[in-house]
């Protein structure tokens, strides 16, 4: 792949059960608001995160891969 995964398994997992309490918060309010949208939003990036092991966000703050460090 072209990225490398910089989340330890502990992270992906909280990550994972985060995403999953946003998209269950989103779906309660009805997904037709704004904090609803942007509960989705962050639920879906969080599992996409989870399951890829790889956040753009910490390797754009400096995080190494894991095993580079």
């Amino acid at each position: 792949m072209f990225y490398e995964k910089n989340l330890p398994t502990w992270e992906r997992a909280l990550r994972l059960l985060a995403g999953a309490a946003m998209l269950f918060a989103a779906y309660w309010l009805r997904a037709n608001t704004l904090p609803a949208v942007g509960l989705l939003i962050a639920g879906l990036g969080s599992i996409i995160s989870s399951t890829t092991g790889f956040c753009p966000m910490c390797a754009m703050v400096g995080r190494k891969p894991l095993g580079k460090g």
